[in-house]
């Protein structure tokens, strides 16, 4: 009998991969690291503006709570414009923040208007040696508008990203595409 001759089995002497292999996976990594930073810097920023609009809401409720607890007769007197323009900083009013003052409603309105200044341009919040203001809205500034017992009040800011500006209040804030606006309406009785 003729038998047939037995080949061996081809066996790979490769061991590992291949350079086009590995330069695949650097570049599928690469890409899944590139994104995975940006997403985070996306989150960072994202973070900020909506930090930068809980502060806002947060001023805008604060000044309704004052003009609340003050007196009805003096409620034209907070229908100011600029605060955050350091209008009202400028001259500290006599201080209602002690049990003993008497303050009447005309001295609670000026210290009112001083310490929402205070807030919005973040100078309440202050760090080191030289006090530097760290707090507040960038570039904030706050509106009252006020229509006999109606008010608006409306507190704008720069953001960082420029997005359309629809002009909720138009004569509030440095008009841009970095604006953005708070406005809270209220009825004080």
């Amino acid at each position: 009998m003729n038998k047939l001759p037995i080949k061996p089995i081809y066996r790979s002497t490769q061991k590992g991969m291949t350079f086009l292999e590995v330069l695949i996976a650097l570049v599928i990594m690469v890409t899944g690291i590139l994104g995975a930073v940006a997403m985070q810097a996306t989150a960072k920023q994202a973070s900020f503006d909506a930090m930068q609009r809980s502060l806002a809401s947060s001023l805008a409720q604060d000044i309704i709570a004052r003009m609340r607890a003050n007196d009805v007769a003096v409620l034209a007197g907070y229908d100011a414009k600029n605060y955050g323009a350091g209008t009202f900083v400028a001259s500290e009013p006599n201080r209602c923040d002690q049990v003993a003052v008497n303050c009447s409603s005309a001295l609670m309105l000026a210290n009112d208007q001083y310490e929402w200044e205070l807030a919005i341009m973040g100078g309440d919040v202050t760090v080191g040696v030289d006090k530097k203001s760290v707090g507040g809205l960038v570039g904030g500034q706050g509106c009252i508008i006020g229509n006999g017992n109606s008010i608006s009040v409306v507190v704008s800011w720069q953001g960082r990203t420029e997005i359309k500006d629809n002009k909720k209040v138009d004569t509030c804030g440095t008009s841009g595409k970095k604006r953005r606006q708070v406005v809270v309406e209220a009825f004080i009785i």
